[in-house]
């Protein structure tokens, strides 16, 4: 018994050292991009970023610490049925690359949602950029929060620290080293968090199999043959896991938190030109199929091994990889591959958003983008409210994590989505006085809707999105005035 503790405690001493580690590769990285930098390059990276360098850093910014832990935990509810909406992706990707970039690259833009200042007018511009910082603030504080969970519960509440402490230090730890160089940093330090993230799941994988005795081919067999490994439900259109649902709701999940999201966009926007950011989004595209199919069956094989071991499957799914790799099941070097990949996945999406966030303030509501004291400040207090959202969450979330953040997605993006939507597909004008009234009235109809939805035996699944979109679209047209020409 006390061999064992010791072992925890030398496992839990590697997790920190590792971490720590981490942290030294990424100042280091950020010392030698921010050299001589100014607010372009925070903002832009000077559009001198290799794409290829953005595509693979994508990866790792796109899966964040939520899908790391969530993903393998989904199989036990839902099966495989979450690729349906990852296929969707790869045609949502195709949209964005070759509709939305070429408007951005045409006009170019620092912020996206200058293209809603130009077209629809004032109060949408100053609409659409505080939706995005609403979202992009609950979001990436929902995810963000899975690192500083697990590193509480299974690291740092055995040494006595507080829960609130560890945010601070991690929000702190974020805010060093994205200050001075921005966006050309992180186009860098995501790719490092990319091979970190992959190294990770693929050394898991590895050892789970090896665990179960199995060879690689067996795996896979053993996968193929786990009636967990069902991914395409055509039969039932009420379920949320109904295929057109999924691949419908991926497509326009892409559109949005992608092409329609400042964070996801301003990486885009740094390559040199349009042909090489449309390479960049395609080739990361179609990435996701197949890592989230890697994850998924990870979920499947640590279901096997848990029923070898007889023990009891955690009634949550966010619960079944952390289970087995953060508790010394799978042996310390799991332990540290886990804290790694967790660390590298979830700093990945928030020092984006930490970023991105600063860009739009900015750009968008101060409408200032050269003046470095300013952009520095924002910076802080953007570092210092994400802080605040994370502790907020830990008190309020009560359902699945990744759940939790496209039911987010679903009522604050949706007007972004109608915005854009009605800018791009008609030629009328909107009375600008009224659509800060409709972005807010849509979100709240389609909570009504939902609701009288449930009640009803029919449950809304992400396509919640796309109905959100329409009514903010309807109502804009309904507002609107024909353009002279």
């Amino acid at each position: 018994m006390a061999f064992r503790s010791l072992n925890r405690t030398f496992a839990g001493m590697m997790m920190i050292l590792t971490v720590l580690l981490y942290f030294l590769v990424l100042f280091a990285l950020s010392r030698w991009t921010s050299r001589k930098a100014t607010n372009e390059t925070f903002f832009r990276a000077e559009r001198k970023s290799p794409w290829y360098m953005v595509a693979f850093g994508m990866v790792g910014a796109s899966i964040s610490g939520v899908t790391f832990v969530s993903v393998p935990g989904m199989v036990m509810r839902m099966d495989m049925t979450y690729l349906q909406t990852c296929l969707g992706f790869i045609l949502g990707y195709f949209v964005v690359a070759f509709v939305l970039l070429p408007l951005y690259y045409r006009l170019n833009l620092t912020s996206i949602y200058t293209y809603l200042g130009q077209r629809l007018g004032p109060r949408a511009y100053l609409t659409g950029a505080w939706f995005f910082l609403i979202s992009k603030m609950s979001g990436a504080a929902v995810a963000f929060y899975v690192v500083c969970m697990l590193l509480q519960r299974f690291v740092l509440d055995g040494v006595g620290v507080p829960f609130p402490l560890t945010v601070v230090v991690m929000v702190a730890l974020i805010w060093l080293y994205t200050r001075r160089g921005g966006i050309k940093t992180l186009v860098w330090t995501d790719t490092l968090q990319t091979l970190c993230l992959l190294g990770a799941l693929l050394l898991i994988i590895y050892k789970v199999t090896a665990e179960l005795d199995m060879t690689a081919a067996e795996a896979v067999q053993a996968v193929s043959d786990s009636p967990m490994s069902r991914v395409f439900v055509m039969d039932d259109w009420a379920s949320r896991q109904n295929f057109w649902k999924q691949f419908l709701s991926g497509i326009f999940i892409v559109i949005v938190m992608t092409g329609l999201d400042q964070d996801k966009m301003q990486k885009n926007l740094t390559c040199k030109t349009l042909r090489e950011a449309q390479k960049d989004m395609t080739t990361y595209g179609f990435a996701f199929v197949p890592v989230n199919l890697l994850f998924m069956a990870l979920g499947v094989l640590l279901t096997m091994l848990a029923g070898q071991r007889g023990v009891t499957l955690p009634a949550a799914g966010d619960e079944l990889l952390p289970m087995f790799a953060a508790t010394g099941e799978l042996g310390s070097a799991v332990m540290v591959f886990f804290t790694l990949g967790v660390v590298a996945a979830s700093f990945s999406s928030a020092d984006s958003a930490i970023t991105s966030m600063t860009t739009s303030f900015c750009v968008d509501i101060r409408q200032c983008t050269d003046d470095e004291r300013l952009r520095k400040r924002v910076h802080l207090g953007m570092s210092v409210v994400f802080a605040v959202f994370i502790l907020m969450f830990r008190l309020l979330n009560s359902t699945s994590v990744i759940d939790a953040i496209y039911i987010l997605v679903s009522y604050t993006y949706g007007p972004l989505l109608g915005l854009f939507a009605f800018g791009l597909l008609t030629k009328r004008m909107p009375r600008d006085r009224y659509v800060p009234y409709i972005a807010v009235a849509s979100p709240l109809i389609c909570l009504a809707i939902d609701k009288a939805a449930a009640a009803a035996g029919y449950t809304f699944g992400y396509e919640l999105l796309m109905l959100n979109g329409l009514l903010t679209f309807c109502m804009l047209w309904l507002s609107s005035l024909k353009m002279d020409n």
